[in-house]
C-alpha cells in the first residue's frame, strides 16, 4: 500500500492504527479474490467496505487519535478503501462479462433447421435442396446493411397503431384529404376506427421522437397493410423501409446528398439519383426521388419508360406540426425523412414483371435467388 508521506515521528497510537489498516486490507483483498461469482463478491464487498465492516469501525477510530495524527490517519484509511474499491470493481466488471455471455448463450435461439441426407425419396431431394431467405427478405437485410454503414440505427415499432400514431401526429386529423391515399384496415379494438394495421411505417418515427433521444439518425423496415388490389405494382400486404433525421441544422442538401448517397451504396457506382416536387402531408418541401433505371442503366426501356430514371420512394424536410406534435421545438431543430417499397425495390432489381410472384410460394421461382 502507498503510505502518505509523514516526516514527524510516528506515535505508538499512530502506529498501531497502521498495522490495523494493513491488516484490514490484506484481508480485504484475499476475501475479494476468494469470491467465485457475483453473489459472494457483492457479500464480500458489504462485510469489507459496508457500513459494519472493518473498514466503518477503523474509521471511528480515527477521533480518537491525537489532532496531529488524525489526518494522517485519514489518509491511510483512504487510500486502503481505494485499493480495496478497486479491485473489487476489477472481480465485478469480470463476473458481469462472465454472467453476460453465460446469459447470451443460454437465450441464443438457433432458427436454422438442417435435414439429414436421407436415402429414400423424396426426402432426400428437400435435403439436396435446402430453402434460403426469401427475396424480399435478402432486399432488406442488404438496405438494413447499407444504411447502418452510413451511420444509421434500425428501429421497429409495432404493426397494430393507434390512429394518432398512424395519421394524426403526422399531420393528417380526422377528415383531412391525404387519408383518403389509403384504404385503411380497422381492428375491433377500443373505440371504433381508433386502433388500425399501420399503413406505413412512419409511426416508428412518432416513437422515435417521442422519446427525446436527439439527435436521430434512423431507418425503420417493417411490415404495412392498405387495401390495395393486388396487381403488378402493389400488394395489400407489402414491406417498407423509412428513415428519419433529426439534428440541428440539418437542410435539404444534407437529405439530397444522403439519398445520392445510397444510390451510389446500393446500386453502384454509375448510379445517380434525383428529386421531383411533390406532396406529402407530413414533410415540408416534399419531393419524390428517382433513381438511374438499373434495368437499362440510364440508357431508356420499358421499365422506365424510356426515362432512364425509376421512381423509387418519396422523401422531405420534417414538418414544423409533426414536431411539435411530439414535443420537439422547430426552431431549434430540423430534419428529414424519406420511404420506399422494400418489394418494389426486390422487383426492380431483378426485373420482375409482376409483383405478385412474391406471394405465390413458387419454389420454380423463389429457386432463382
Amino acid at each position: 500500500m502507498t503510505r502518505p508521506s509523514n516526516t514527524n515521528t510516528t506515535s505508538d497510537a499512530l502506529q498501531t492504527f497502521q498495522e490495523a489498516v494493513d491488516s484490514m486490507q490484506e484481508e480485504g483483498l484475499d476475501r475479494l479474490q476468494a469470491a467465485v461469482d457475483l453473489e459472494s463478491l457483492r457479500d464480500a464487498e458489504r462485510d469489507i467496505l459496508g457500513r459494519r465492516s472493518e473498514l466503518a469501525t477503523l474509521q471511528t477510530r480515527v477521533g480518537t487519535l491525537p489532532p496531529a495524527e488524525r489526518r494522517h490517519a485519514g489518509a491511510l484509511l483512504n487510500a486502503a478503501r481505494s485499493i480495496l474499491q478497486d479491485a473489487a470493481d476489477r472481480s465485478r466488471a469480470t463476473y458481469e462479462d462472465a454472467d453476460r455471455q453465460a446469459r447470451t448463450q443460454s437465450e441464443r435461439l438457433d432458427l436454422t433447421e438442417s435435414l439429414a441426407e436421407p436415402a429414400a425419396a423424396p426426402l432426400g431431394w428437400l435435403a439436396r435442396n435446402r430453402g434460403h431467405l426469401h427475396l424480399v427478405t435478402q432486399t432488406r437485410d442488404e438496405l438494413e446493411d447499407t444504411f447502418v454503414s452510413m451511420g444509421f440505427a434500425v428501429a421497429e415499432g409495432p404493426e397494430a397503431e393507434t390512429d394518432w400514431y398512424n395519421f394524426e401526429a403526422l399531420n393528417m386529423p380526422p377528415a383531412h384529404p391525404a387519408r383518403g391515399m389509403w384504404d385503411t384496415l380497422y381492428l375491433k379494438l377500443g373505440e371504433p376506427e381508433t386502433v388500425l394495421l399501420r399503413t406505413h411505417t412512419s409511426p416508428v418515427q412518432i416513437h422515435l421522437m417521442e422519446s427525446k433521444q436527439l439527435p436521430i439518425y434512423a431507418v425503420m423496415p417493417g411490415r404495412c397493410y392498405r387495401r390495395d388490389t393486388p396487381d403488378a405494382r402493389h400488394l395489400p400486404v407489402f414491406h417498407q423501409i423509412e428513415g428519419l433525421v433529426v439534428d440541428k441544422g440539418i437542410t435539404f442538401g444534407d437529405l439530397a446528398g444522403t439519398i445520392e448517397e445510397f444510390t451510389n451504396a446500393f446500386f453502384g457506382p454509375g448510379f445517380h439519383s434525383r428529386l421531383r416536387p411533390s406532396y406529402f402531408p407530413f414533410t415540408e418541401p416534399s419531393a419524390e426521388f428517382e433513381v438511374t433505371c438499373p434495368i437499362c442503366g440510364g440508357s431508356g426501356c420499358r421499365t422506365c419508360s424510356g426515362s432512364g430514371w425509376i421512381e423509387l420512394g418519396g422523401c422531405g424536410m420534417m414538418d414544423p406540426n409533426v414536431f411539435e406534435a411530439v414535443g420537439i421545438d422547430p426552431e431549434e431543430y430540423s430534419g428529414f425523412a424519406f420511404g420506399f417499397g422494400i418489394d418494389r425495390l426486390a422487383q426492380v432489381r431483378v426485373g420482375l414483371a409482376d409483383m405478385r410472384l412474391l406471394l405465390d410460394n413458387d419454389v420454380r421461382f423463389l429457386s432463382q435467388f
